[in-house]
């Protein structure tokens, strides 16, 4: 069995700012820093740092390459990964508050490059049985879901940031299903964010979907059918909220893969969120396994 992370890699422009800006302010920062990100890079540097064998396609641009020394770093391998000459990497602009709330404005650029002989090329090397992990970052989603589920792969989708496009894909193909609660009120059409309304919600639209639903303060669900399962957060002092979503993601995944029960990934895949939280940065902040098992609970 292998994993194949389909997905955008990013050069982040953070800004520390006193506050997120509002229409019409001008606001100096207090600080500028450049890391690697995107939530493709972000999910399979979990998955790498995890203990996981995955393997990363996309598209980067002549000024990304920078990126794939992050992947490598984390165990990743990069020969699915493509430098682009004609389109610029994709970046973010993200401001950072002093709460460690963020704000992020995106450029697709190369990620938005991919295509079919692209797909084809690198579902080759992939066979039924095997993992493909997707977020809502690339273009091509709907071709890429389609020929996986063709060879019998299992596809795991996290829909952020999403669009109208998820609309158009086909989600009955989905095994694994990371929303948050905007994602889950959207694809429900439920405008409550409370767990009370969104789970039962949720098991209605994906009944044969496993579901991961993170509601922040409150925690995570897996959601399989009739079997709802809970998991609070762990506190601690949030510094930048960038990227624990997807080490989130990343290390329930890792947890699911290295035999885990639904349970006690979700309890891992917190764990790992936290430690993300009380660091600066998208992908410097991910932690590895040892640091995972040593955070105390």
């Amino acid at each position: 069995m292998k994993v194949l992370n389909f997905g955008s890699l990013n050069i982040d422009y953070v800004y520390r700012v006193d506050h997120i800006l509002v229409r019409g302010e001008t606001l100096l920062s207090d600080d500028r820093k450049v890391y690697a990100g995107g939530k493709g890079l972000n999910q399979s540097v979990a998955l790498g740092r995890a203990g996981l064998d995955v393997w990363h396609a996309g598209n980067i641009g002549q000024e990304g390459k920078l990126l794939l020394d992050v992947l490598r770093d984390a165990h990743v391998h990069t020969e699915f990964v493509r430098i682009r000459e004609d389109i610029p990497c994709g970046h973010t602009v993200i401001q950072n508050d002093k709460e460690g709330d963020n704000c992020i404005l995106l450029f697709g650029g190369a990620n938005q490059g991919v295509t079919e002989e692209q797909v084809n090329d690198v579902l080759g090397h992939f066979h039924a049985g095997d993992y493909l992990i997707l977020q809502n970052e690339v273009n091509c989603l709907a071709v890429i879901m389609n020929k996986a589920h063709e060879r019998g792969m299992k596809i795991v989708l996290n829909p952020s940031p999403i669009n109208e496009q998820i609309s158009t894909l086909p989600l009955n193909f989905v095994d694994y299903f990371f929303v948050n609660e905007i994602e889950a009120g959207l694809l429900t059409g439920i405008k409550s964010r409370a767990a009370g309304e969104l789970v039962p919600a949720v098991r209605r639209r994906f009944p044969e979907t496993k579901v991961i639903l993170t509601l922040g303060a409150e925690g995570s669900f897996y959601i399989e059918g009739e079997t709802v399962l809970h998991q609070d957060i762990f506190r601690v002092e949030t510094v930048d909220t960038t990227a624990a979503g997807d080490t989130f993601s990343g290390y329930f995944m890792a947890g699911i893969l290295r035999g885990k029960n639904p349970a006690e990934a979700l309890r891992l895949a917190s764990k790992a969120a936290a430690l993300a939280v009380s660091r600066r940065g998208a992908a410097p902040s991910i932690p590895t396994m040892g640091e995972v098992l040593d955070f105390p609970a």
